[in-house]
């Protein structure tokens, strides 16, 4: 096994292209730590490998050919595949003492082959104009999505990472790791999650500041040390604005969690060869959602303080959306009430379970029977449950309140009304009933007298929705293994909680089966880093391991922005 953080196991040492400033930051770090850690962390090759850089002919006083390329397996196992690629099935021991306290693989598996990430191009897929067309051609960028796992979170539940050897739980040892893998893919934009203050501070943003990114962070309300961070290419994107969200709300039972979200809007830059063209703004979305399984109630009220944010940040003047980016981490599986209120854009949740929202029941051992009642939060937050900003909606103050008599019983053949809760008691003849229109009800008239108590309709009706349009990056299953995609094991049971979702055109579909169905307008997917299943992540002791330094994968997709002239 290949480990990031112990390259000298080849002979060869592999170089990376490294920025004269990352490279005068590793030297002032290590020149101001203490003369012991200093000697023992010279001995590290990630280091060594480092020092090199200045000197490529002198490797452990060896003399080394700079005309000799050999590749790190675990910056192999990054690349996208091709025939023409070359993996050395060669494995190596675990470069760890003492390791009888915990289950290590067999020495002969190399971890770059169990682990191995492919490329996905979907651009035959997308709909990409022609350069001579009017729509014109395409911006391109790559977007990352990626739960780096705090430092403090791990020391607060060590009880979690028994699998690993203590020695790859070290932050020196993570953070190298992390930060390869990172320069490796060289995204455009960066959504992090689990970012601890201190680190990103003293450590993240400088070395991101030399590779060329803008950062904007966000630390979690109350005491918690870490949050999110949204960083971007200073060369490829100027920020219009930033607008940072917190979730907790004094005196608010559904909103007294400490999480947080970041919204920003990017202004692509054109090169000057097409400096008569034109390109939409993009909005980029970034959160990590309340973990606790049983309070779907704080996790949907959570998403919808986000999705006024954005909402608020995409409109454009003539009302319609600019493309949007929505990463994270939602603390929710695929299918779950929570993913399709986001991917449909409407959730009926009167009634439902709190545990079941997030779709994590095997971590609800013993369910509370707490339930979703309408309204899900006050009208004091000032967010509709169309998930706008009320102060940013326009509404007839004077007919909010003619809540008279006839016009509450409009509402007997409005659709909501029409719905049957799934819990609800089944009697023939009494709740199998749906009411019927009376012929005097015209369709017109019920869209004309409902137009202005559509607010007061979904406040009491249970249904929150929203109209941005959002589809998932990834599909979240393997044909070729015929498994779910996974992209964390929490307590070794591998699930999908991170995403990636972009706006797309909604297309009508009927036999959706209540399902949305979207295909690619201005903004279209061309690519995507592969996932995982659950038995490849067991066969490599889970997350973290000696490769992945994360309890979570990163998420990867490549994006392009229509470009348009004036």
């Amino acid at each position: 096994m290949t480990s990031l953080s112990d390259l000298n196991v080849s002979p060869q040492v592999a170089q990376t292209e490294m920025p004269s400033g990352l490279q005068e930051f590793v030297e002032t770090t290590l020149a101001n730590l203490p003369l012991e850690e200093r000697e023992a962390i010279e001995d590290n090759a990630v280091w060594a490998a480092l020092r090199t850089q200045t000197n490529p002919q002198i490797v452990d006083d060896a003399p080394l050919s700079t005309e000799v390329w050999i590749e790190d397996p675990a910056v192999l196992a990054w690349s996208p595949a091709q025939e023409t690629d070359v993996v050395t099935t060669e494995g190596v021991a675990w470069p760890f003492q003492n390791t009888g306290q915990f289950q290590s693989l067999p020495a002969e598996i190399p971890y770059h082959e169990i682990l191995w990430r492919d490329w996905e191009d979907l651009s035959a897929q997308a709909c990409i104009p022609e350069p001579s067309s009017e729509a014109g051609s395409l911006f391109e960028f790559r977007v990352m999505s990626y739960n780096i796992l705090a430092q403090d979170l791990i020391d607060l539940s060590p009880h979690l990472y028994m699998h690993c050897h203590l020695d790859i739980l070290s932050w020196r040892y993570r953070l190298a790791n992390l930060l390869q893998e990172i320069q490796h893919w060289d995204p455009d934009i960066l959504c992090l999650q689990e970012v601890q203050e201190n680190h990103y501070c003293e450590q993240l943003e400088p070395t991101f500041v030399m590779m060329g990114f803008d950062c904007i962070y966000k630390r979690r309300t109350g005491r918690k040390t870490d949050g999110c961070a949204i960083c971007y290419k200073q060369n490829r994107f100027q920020l219009i604005s930033a607008n940072p969200v917190e979730y907790f709300r004094p005196g608010l039972d559904i909103l007294n969690r400490d999480n947080v979200g970041l919204v920003l809007l990017l202004q692509p830059l054109l090169p000057e060869c097409l400096g008569g063209k034109a390109i939409s703004p993009l909005c980029v979305a970034n959160t990590h959602v309340l973990y606790n399984p049983h309070r779907g109630d704080i996790k949907l009220a959570q998403m919808a303080l986000l999705l006024a944010e954005i909402d608020k940040t995409a409109k454009q003047v003539d009302g319609s959306y600019c493309p949007i980016i929505l990463c994270g981490d939602l603390n929710s599986v695929p299918d779950s009430p929570l993913y399709k209120f986001i991917r449909n854009g409407q959730l009926y949740y009167h009634g439902m379970p709190a545990w079941k929202v997030s779709g994590q029941e095997e971590f609800c051992h013993h369910p509370h029977q707490r339930k979703l009642m309408a309204p899900l939060w006050p009208s004091c937050l000032g967010i509709t449950d169309s998930c706008q900003y009320v102060t940013l909606c326009q509404i007839k103050k004077s007919d909010r309140r003619k809540y008279s008599r006839n016009f509450l019983l409009q509402f007997r053949y409005c659709d909501v009304a029409c719905e049957r809760p799934a819990d609800l008691l089944l009697l023939e003849g009494v709740t199998d009933v749906k009411p019927e229109r009376p012929a005097h009800w015209s369709k017109e008239l019920t869209v004309e007298n409902n137009s202005d108590a559509e607010l007061f309709c979904s406040r009491y009706s249970g249904n929150i929705q929203h109209g941005l349009n959002l589809t998932s990056a990834y599909t979240h299953f393997l044909p070729q293994r015929g498994r779910p995609e996974v992209t964390t094991m929490p307590m070794g049971m591998g699930a999908t909680v991170d995403y990636i979702f972009y706006s797309a055109n909604p297309i009508k579909n009927e036999n959706a089966g209540g399902h949305t169905m979207y295909q690619d307008g201005t903004l279209k997917l061309l690519g995507r880093l592969s996932l995982l299943s659950e038995d490849i992540l067991w066969s490599a002791n889970g997350l973290p391991n000696p490769f992945y330094s994360s309890d979570h994968l990163c998420l990867l997709a490549s994006f392009g922005l229509e470009i348009s002239g004036f």
